[in-house]
């Protein structure tokens, strides 16, 4: 059993497409997708409305001791009245073969992007679930270099377990488009070291207080010092020891927008569907069962801002899980796009991640 590494993505900046091009190999938010040159690549359209989707998130995230590139594009509809819906959200993962001269090419091989532990069940309840938080990000160049993983969220409805011959597929000139981002990830075990050291000082200061009666604690409160024990507050108020655990990991990160940890449990904003009555499709290619692999975190949500300045409803979401297959399967030779599940729970208290 390969370790679990939890891989959180930050924003690392604005991809300006005049300085930088992004490909395939490019983790980022929003922008138009990059494929593979073996890869035909489409605009999906909602189920719900029929509109063309925007482009939200482009993961490159390969698995090892595959010989497989391989990438996850997350697409919604910024139509109002399917924003936060299942249907209205399609994620499509692609793979290709590496060329025979790019294994002599140093790769970094992200943690994340392997092999991990054993197949969880459909939702991925059954273990407890961990506290997990970030911090910010590496500039751009070294986001090119080492971030060759990534995330993605997808959606599809969740009685249907669909292949791409389901999926409308056309192509569209006016094409709802985001402002591109780049998206940085840092493992979490490195966030977690520097959130001791960060409440080793707080404790230092708590203990300076109580000896001099100093007020040094209420002046600090103004800055990012009690950003988390102001989130944990809020998810006790809720009263949902769900959605309490959730705002307790995205309370030692608000900025992670992504999260990703493939064979892993996802975090839930609430709870998940009963057995039964929703679930998680298998792979409507290969009719083996999905597995988690990443989930769309909410500070995701500002950066979606669409380059044409339309008045549209802004895209809103609690979380996106997204699910893929277990065995990642993929016929060689292929130029299709295989689609993945994904489902969306919406945000209990949206004002909390304004």
């Amino acid at each position: 059993m390969a370790d679990q590494t939890l891989l959180i993505g930050l924003n690392d900046g604005e991809l300006d497409p005049r300085k930088y091009r992004s490909t395939f190999l490019t983790n980022k938010v929003g922008g138009k997708p990059d494929w593979s040159s073996a890869v035909t690549g489409q605009s999906p359209c909602c189920r719900l409305c029929s509109a063309p989707l925007a482009h939200v998130v482009q993961v490159y995230c390969p698995l090892q001791d595959s010989p497989y590139h391989r990438n996850l594009h997350l697409f919604a509809c910024c139509q109002p009245g399917c924003s936060g819906m299942s249907g209205s959200w399609t994620v499509l993962r692609s793979q290709c073969a590496e060329a025979p001269n790019q294994s002599s090419t140093p790769q970094v091989v992200v943690p994340s992007a392997t092999d991990w532990c054993e197949f969880a069940d459909d939702w991925g309840m059954e273990r407890e679930e961990d506290d997990s938080g970030c911090r910010g990000g590496d500039d751009h160049q070294q986001q090119s270099e080492d971030l060759q993983t990534g995330v993605s969220p997808t959606v599809c409805p969740m009685d249907v377990s669909s292949g791409l011959q389901q999926l409308s597929l056309v192509e569209f000139e006016d094409v709802p488009v985001f402002r591109p981002f780049f998206i940085s990830v840092v493992e979490e075990s490195e966030l977690c070291e520097e959130d001791d050291q960060l409440a080793h000082a707080q404790e230092l200061l708590r203990e300076y207080e109580r000896r001099e009666g100093a007020a040094v604690w209420e002046a600090e409160e103004g800055g990012d010092g009690g950003g988390g024990e102001k989130y944990e507050k809020a998810g006790a108020r809720h009263g949902d020891a769900v959605f309490s655990r959730f705002m307790k990991a995205v309370s030692l990160c608000p900025r992670q927008i992504l999260r990703y940890c493939r064979h892993s449990k996802p975090l839930f904003i609430s709870k998940p569907p009963s057995k039964g009555s929703q679930e998680v499709p298998a792979c409507g290619s290969c009719g083996e069962p999905r597995t988690f692999e990443l989930q769309l975190m909410p500070a995701l949500v500002s950066l979606l801002q669409r380059t044409d300045s339309s008045p549209e409803d802004e895209l809103e979401f609690g979380t996106v899980l997204v699910y893929t297959c277990t065995n990642s399967c993929w016929t060689a030779g292929a130029n299709c796009p295989v689609e993945e599940f994904c489902f969306v729970q919406p945000d209990p208290d949206q004002q909390l991640f304004k």
